[in-house]
């Protein structure tokens, strides 16, 4: 089975297929997710990451996490806007003082 490797805006309009795909990833054994193919986000995607997580915990008992590669850091930034970046385990990028965070996706 190919490791399953979404390739399309994460967002409202396709989550529903995403997080299905990404859930029989999880149930064949797949323990990391490469979202470098990602090309824009929403809140949604929050959504589908915390949905993959909880059904990685749930196949191995509590006892695995599943972890995230090339994630967008406008994804990070908004995992850590509501406050569940620590459930994901994603590193939120940081900026200089004084400068914004550039977030490199385009977001609703």
């Amino acid at each position: 089975m190919p490791l399953y490797q979404p390739a399309a805006p994460l967002t409202f309009a396709n989550a529903t297929t995403m997080l299905a795909d990404g859930l029989r990833a999880i149930a064949g054994g797949q323990a990391v997710i490469d979202l470098a193919g990602v090309s824009a986000i929403d809140s949604s995607a929050v959504a589908v990451l915390l949905a993959w997580q909880r059904a990685a915990r749930a196949r191995a008992s509590g006892s695995s996490e599943l972890r995230f590669s090339s994630v967008p850091a406008s994804l990070s930034n908004l995992a850590a806007l509501y406050g569940v970046a620590d459930l994901l385990h994603l590193t939120v990028p940081t900026a200089p003082v004084g400068s914004p965070l550039r977030a490199d996706l385009p977001h609703h």
